[in-house]
């Protein structure tokens, strides 16, 4: 129930920041959008349609057509998904708040995809979506073994191209640069909450090696069994995941051990236990080295 909560308001948070971009920067500064957004845009552009109504109208026989593949626990996050979204555009466009940036359309694009990445990534870490164009992607998918990036990149020309109706060239590679701050602040916020490094160690020494490394990053080390594929000997391969900063200590480290060990160093896009998404034990250095002594 925690996380249930926890995942709604998150919703809510990244459709409110989303909206608020789409109302504030794109809106206002007659900048178009990708996906359903864009089509909502365009809407409003030609025939006045409000986008809080469009949106709805649009996304809702979407979300239910594709409610069997989402899943029970995505459907119902892309429903409030979809709801909160449409509400919050009807509630931010009738708020008089004026953002003044001097009609510097470079500011206004790079603030509207940092927004609407923002948003959106809020979002889509909760496993929901705001339907639209993600949900024809992943029928797309499932049925006829499209890529959903190929499918979104292909809607998002479409949408971009058609939004050339009532934008001029100028205001569209404005958008353009929108799209891409979008996607790049979307990629860095699935890629997780704390980014990490991990190392794999090939060493003669290993076993004198992870001591090492536990007693002074108080960080825990796993072995692997391997084998050496010219000599034909076993290895216990050693790897370990700490924060970026401490790689040059771990090098040093193991440099005092083996000079000749082998290192492989490689991004660790997300990790959640201790010394990361929670502290670790409050130990001095004397009480470890002990442990140690008496685990032996």
């Amino acid at each position: 129930m925690k996380r249930e909560i926890k995942d709604v308001l998150l919703i809510l948070s990244g459709t409110c920041i989303y909206a608020f971009g789409l109302v504030y920067l794109n809106i206002a500064n007659h900048l178009a959008e990708g996906g359903v957004s864009g089509i909502t845009l365009m809407l409003r552009a030609l025939f006045q349609i409000d986008p809080a109504y469009s949106t709805l109208l649009i996304n809702i026989p979407l979300v239910l057509i594709g409610g069997k593949i989402l899943g029970r626990r995505t459907f119902i996050y892309t429903i409030i998904g979809t709801v909160s979204l449409s509400s919050f555009l009807w509630i931010w466009q009738r708020i008089p708040i004026v953002i003044n940036l001097e009609n510097d359309l470079l500011i206004v694009a790079l603030l509207a995809g940092l927004a609407g990445g923002i948003g959106s990534g809020l979002v889509y870490r909760t496993g929901g979506t705001t339907g639209g164009s993600d949900v024809v992607a992943r029928i797309l998918e499932i049925n006829y073994g499209i890529s959903m990036g190929r499918s979104l990149l292909i809607f998002d020309v479409i949408i971009l191209t058609l939004s050339l109706t009532y934008l001029d060239l100028n205001r569209m590679m404005y958008t353009l640069i929108v799209s891409y701050v979008f996607s790049k602040v979307i990629d860095s916020m699935l890629d997780g909450a704390y980014a990490a490094k991990g190392l794999i160690v090939i060493s003669n020494h290993s076993e004198a090696i992870a001591p090492l490394l536990m007693d002074n990053l108080e960080r825990g080390v796993t072995f692997f069994n391997g084998e050496g594929g010219y000599s034909q000997h076993p290895k216990k391969i050693l790897y370990i995941v700490v924060s970026p900063r401490e790689i040059h200590e771990v090098k040093r480290l193991i440099y005092q051990i083996d000079e000749r060990a082998f290192l492989s160093v490689i991004n660790v896009h997300e990790v959640e236990g201790e010394g990361f998404t929670y502290l670790k034990p409050q130990a001095n250095r004397f009480s470890f080295r002990k442990q140690l002594k008496n685990d032996d």
